[in-house]
């Protein structure tokens, strides 16, 4: 306190000798306006200490909450095809952001990859794909994929650009089917219920063109993957082609197949992941948000028979 008196009162002095010079500028009690005289250090002190503590607390809870959400949100990346898998997974994703999942949709135009890195754990899951085909592609590429719930099916149908009627079909016509196994016999066995064709094995569900007993109209198959089909209409007289792949081609199904499956179709498309992430929290999530009133409701107005709800 001793020291503090006297250089409050050198400062005054000093202040007042150089006044006249207009260096310093003196408040009315004497002292230099600004100078940081001892007793009026401490508050300043205090007070910029306290701040830092409050911005410091503040900063660190906005941190926590931050972290806190971001663990809240699981992420979920599912592979789909464009029409109507990932436009039904684009609905279903405020309803499971809300559920703390955070679904990211990659949309694929093959029915490979999907499967393949859905295995190779580079995505969770995948919605594009009937039963029969995921048996044909775990047999063939060694897999363990497994369904998790049923969501639509998509009535296979045969369109084309050159009859009206499939007893306009000639002598020799040429039909595309797809080339993958479970599909080439969905087709055949479409054909089949048509009278078209009859089959050494009615129900073989992996049935090829070689599978096929009698073909009286001698009818030529072009086999092709099934999303090069809705390319060749203008090529072939009767193109038979996967509902999701003629959606994307503008096709209306209900409207515009020649031929087409019933609600009855075995052929539901399913929500598939591995064995050891197909009950996670998540995917459970999922799967209840696309069996949902919602989606029901969605898939009817929004595809006018051409896609059924499975549940």
């Amino acid at each position: 306190m001793v020291l503090c008196f006297w250089n409050k009162q050198l400062s005054k002095r000093y202040c007042c000798g150089i006044k006249n010079l207009g260096i310093v500028r003196l408040t009315p009690t004497g002292e230099p306006v600004g100078h940081p005289i001892c007793h009026r250090r401490w508050p300043r002190f205090r007070t910029r200490t306290t701040m830092k503590k409050t911005l410091l607390t503040t900063a660190l809870a906005a941190a926590l909450s931050f972290s806190g959400l971001a663990a809240a949100a699981e992420k979920l990346v599912v592979a789909a095809t464009p029409v109507p898998h990932a436009e039904i997974l684009e609905l279903i994703k405020p309803t499971l952001a809300k559920e703390g999942v955070d679904l990211q949709i990659k949309v694929f135009t093959d029915y490979v990859q999907p499967n393949v890195q859905v295995d190779q754990k580079r995505l969770d899951a995948n919605y594009f794909q009937t039963l029969p085909y995921l048996k044909s592609f775990n047999e063939g590429k060694g897999t363990h994929l497994e369904t998790v719930i049923g969501v639509h099916v998509e009535p296979f149908g045969g369109y084309s650009k050159k009859i009206k009627n499939l007893s306009e079909l000639k002598e020799g016509a040429t039909v595309a089917i797809p080339n993958e196994g479970s599909n080439s016999g969905r087709a055949l066995i479409l054909l089949q219920k048509a009278g078209l064709i009859t089959l050494k094995d009615p129900k073989n569900a992996l049935a090829t063109p070689k599978d096929i007993a009698e073909n009286p109209k001698k009818l030529k198959f072009r086999e092709l993957e099934s999303a090069m089909l809705p390319r060749v209409l203008d090529q072939v007289d009767l193109d038979m082609i996967n509902t999701n792949y003629a959606l994307e081609a503008g096709l209306n199904p209900a409207k515009d197949a020649l031929v087409i499956e019933g609600a009855d179709s075995p052929y539901v498309n399913f929500l598939v992941a591995r064995p050891d992430n197909k009950d996670s929290e998540a995917i459970q999530k999922l799967a209840k948000a696309l069996t949902s009133p919602e989606v029901k409701e969605f898939i009817a107005k929004k595809y006018q028979g051409a896609v059924l709800p499975a549940f």
